[in-house]
């Protein structure tokens, strides 16, 4: 008869340790998710833009309280400001190098994490876009389409407001990754 409180049989050759939940591997990376939400976002804010230039150029237009549309070209960098001084296509560019790491940091494993980084590369790709390619004085040197006026706040557009929410989500996102 076997006795209950006797340590269990072990094989002394059996080299592999008993499996623990803080053993498994931390889940991959969800680049797919980060840039399929980027390419959506780039689409919607490129196509809103293209449509705001059509159809604001004869000025702005009410829509409901303080809501207007209003067609702005913006060569500073958030709010407008720096304009003119160049600033605008190099805080594009280090906002994406910015999401690359993000991406590839730990939140990228989790949904929400990924959502985030989408929405911020997203938004600064299509920011970037309209520096390269809505100008006249050469790659780079365009400005950003802003359309979205609430007439309390600097005119904005799409990628604006998926930055913005994009790095809510990601401060979220950082507070519920797991810690080693």
């Amino acid at each position: 008869m076997s006795d209950p409180n006797a340590a269990p049989d072990v094989d002394p050759d059996d080299t592999e340790a008993p499996h623990r939940e803080d053993d498994a591997p931390p889940p991959r990376r969800r680049l797919g998710l980060v840039a399929a939400v980027a390419v959506v976002l780039v689409a919607l804010d490129q196509a809103t833009k293209s449509i705001a230039v059509r159809e604001l150029a004869n000025g702005p237009r009410e829509l409901v309280g303080t809501l207007r549309l209003n067609l702005l070209y913006n060569t500073g960098v958030a709010f407008s400001q720096g304009s003119g001084k160049g600033l605008g296509p190099w805080i594009s560019i280090l906002a994406l190098v910015v999401v690359v790491g993000v991406s590839l940091g730990a939140t990228s494993r989790f949904t929400l994490g990924a959502v985030a980084s989408g929405l911020i590369a997203g938004g600064a790709i299509g920011n970037l876009a309209d520096r390269a390619f809505r100008g006249s004085d050469g790659f780079l040197h365009g400005a950003v389409v802003d359309f979205i006026d609430l007439q309390w706040w600097p005119v904005f557009n799409v990628a604006d407001a998926a930055i913005v929410v994009g790095a809510g989500l990601l401060v979220i996102a950082s507070l519920r990754v797991p810690r080693s």
